[in-house]
C-alpha cells in the first residue's frame, strides 16, 4: 500500500509512526471541563484517550528531514506499561516503505525535548547497542531546550531523559541554535517557548504554499480553541498568546497546520474565525 503524503509546493510530508500511547484526558485540556472536551474525544473508563506520536518526514527535491523523533525503541518494560503504549515505534519499518533507510535522513528538527518527542533520537541497534537513529543527520534544537536538557529542573528531569541525549555532543550531530533560521530555503525554525521554554516551530514554504508545525502549542485538532492548553505546558498564558498570533498569521497564508498527536487529523486549515475549514487525511470529515 502507498504511504499518502501532504504536497507542499515541492515537498512531500509523510507521517511515520513513532510509537502510540494513552494519556490522561485532564491533563491534555488542563483547565476545560471534560463535559467539553468529551464531545471531541471519547476516554475510557479511566479516563484516557488514545494519541499518536507521528515523525513527520519531509521530502524535498534534495533532502530527507525529520520532525521529532517518537518514542524511540528503548522503553523497559514497566514504562511501556507506565505510558500505556498501544503500538510500538516503526519508523525504520516506515522508511523502508519509502526506499528509505535511517542513513538516509539529512536533518532533524526537534520541536522539544520531551521524551514523547526525544525518544527516537537514540536507539537500540539489532545488537541491543545505542546508536543514533539518524546517524547523518544534524539535530536541531534551542539554546534554551538544550540548557534545559542539561540542567533540568525537578519538573523536566521526568521528561528530560539523559539517555535521548547522550550520543548526540558524542557525534558531533548536535546544532545548537538561538531564535530563528532558515535551516534549507523553505524550512525555518521559529522559537516559540511556551510549552517548554526553548519549543520551537517548523515553517515549510514551497511554491506559494505553507505548512507549519506548531508542536505540542497545537497537539491535536481538538485544541484548535486557542484556550484549550494542556496542563503540561510549562508557560500557559504564552501558550495563549503564541496560539492567537500563529493562528492568524498561518491562517492568512491559507497554511497548513501539522499534527503530531492526533490519532486521526494530522493536517487542518483554519478560516478566519479560528474554526477548522479543512482536513486532512482527504477522507477525514
Amino acid at each position: 500500500m502507498t504511504m499518502q503524503h501532504l504536497s507542499i509546493g515541492d515537498f512531500q510530508i509523510y507521517w511515520l509512526n513513532g510509537g502510540n500511547f494513552r494519556l490522561d484526558g485532564g491533563t491534555m485540556f488542563g483547565a476545560v471541563p471534560k463535559v467539553l472536551w468529551q464531545k471531541k474525544c471519547q476516554a475510557d473508563a479511566a479516563n484516557t484517550l488514545p494519541f499518536s506520536n507521528d515523525i513527520l518526514l519531509v521530502k524535498t527535491p534534495e533532502h530527507n528531514i525529520i520532525i521529532d523523533t517518537g518514542l524511540g525503541n528503548k522503553l523497559t518494560e514497566k514504562q511501556l506499561s507506565i505510558f500505556q503504549v498501544t503500538s510500538p515505534w516503526s519508523v525504520v519499518t516506515d522508511l523502508a516503505e519509502l526506499g528509505l533507510s535511517r542513513q538516509d535522513i539529512d536533518f532533524v528538527l526537534l520541536t522539544h525535548c520531551d521524551f514523547d518527542h526525544a525518544g527516537g533520537i537514540v536507539m537500540h541497534d539489532a545488537d541491543g547497542n545505542e546508536a543514533l537513529s539518524f546517524p547523518a543527520a544534524v539535530h536541531y534544537v534551542q539554546k534554551s531546550e538544550w540548557q534545559d536538557v542539561e540542567q533540568p529542573c525537578r519538573r523536566a528531569q521526568s521528561t528530560y531523559w539523559p539517555e535521548n541525549f547522550s550520543l548526540l555532543k558524542k557525534e558531533g550531530k548536535l546544532e545548537i541554535i538561538e531564535g530563528d533560521l532558515e535551516v534549507l530555503p523553505g524550512i525555518t525554525l521559529r522559537h516559540t517557548g511556551g510549552h517548554t521554554r526553548g519549543h520551537q516551530l517548523i515553517e515549510l514554504q514551497s511554491k506559494g504554499e505553507t505548512a507549519v508545525h506548531l508542536g505540542d502549542l497545537f497537539p491535536t485538532h481538538a485544541h484548535s480553541n486557542p484556550l484549550w492548553i494542556m496542563a503540561y505546558d510549562n508557560f500557559p498564558l504564552e501558550v495563549i498568546d503564541r496560539k492567537e498570533e500563529y493562528f492568524r498569521h498561518y491562517q492568512e497564508l491559507d497554511s497548513w497546520f501539522t499534527f503530531y498527536h492526533d490519532p486521526q487529523v494530522k493536517a487542518c486549515k483554519l478560516d478566519k474565525q479560528g474554526v477548522i475549514s479543512l482536513t486532512w487525511p482527504p477522507s477525514q470529515t
